[in-house]
């Protein structure tokens, strides 16, 4: 049996470190919402963890538009890629249109088709953990879209550029396919000549 959309926003939520749902509840109070709707009081927020966000989500908003709500709350806090990939597990969008049971369960993207390749961030991990030499660089080109204030700096304390990509790929469960195509870029315009290596094999 598929996850529900109660799973997904759960997944979403149980996936933000402490500092993130903090703002997240904060911008959660604050966001305008659709006639008809409230937003969820504060004091009812305050102590909540992710589940009973969500919970609060779905009996403020219903299924499907506290899903949007979340999306649109994480895109307002620069959590871009979660809220994208929130809304394509789901199947929903801005209209609220929910894809069939088909596409979803085949993870069907309109673009790519059904069967996707192996992402190239995906296939050459371990090489790319090892051999990255301009580390800051690439994360100066995701700050503010991919990575947040806080793993950023989180990322670029490490000491060595292994340790640094280490961390980074600690977040990539979490992105879709076009959050993975912005750190291939960033590695493109970063470490091109390591990046051509590989793409060569």
């Amino acid at each position: 049996m598929g996850k529900t959309l109660r799973d997904h926003l759960v997944d979403a939520l149980e996936d933000l470190e402490e500092e993130q749902l903090k703002k997240f509840k904060r911008k959660l109070n604050e966001i305008p919402v659709r006639a008809g709707f409230d937003n969820i009081p504060r004091g009812r927020l305050q102590k909540a963890d992710a589940l009973d966000t969500c919970d609060l989500l779905i009996s403020y908003y219903t299924d499907a538009y506290a899903v949007q709500v979340t999306a649109e709350v994480l895109e307002s806090i620069n959590l871009k890629c979660q809220a994208k990939k929130l809304l394509s597990v789901t199947g929903i969008g801005n209209s609220g249109s929910v894809q069939t049971a088909e596409q979803s369960s085949h993870g069907f993207s309109g673009r790519n088709g059904p069967q996707e390749e192996p992402h190239f961030i995906d296939k050459h991990r371990a090489e790319l953990i090892q051999r990255t030499s301009t580390v800051e660089g690439v994360l100066d080109l995701l700050h503010g879209t991919i990575l947040d204030d806080e793993q950023y700096e989180r990322i670029a304390s490490r000491e060595t550029n292994q340790f640094k990509m280490r961390e980074l790929y600690k977040l990539v469960p979490s992105w879709d396919r076009s959050c993975k195509d912005r750190l291939y870029e960033a590695l493109k315009a970063k470490n091109k000549f390591l990046v051509q290596d590989l793409e060569g094999r």
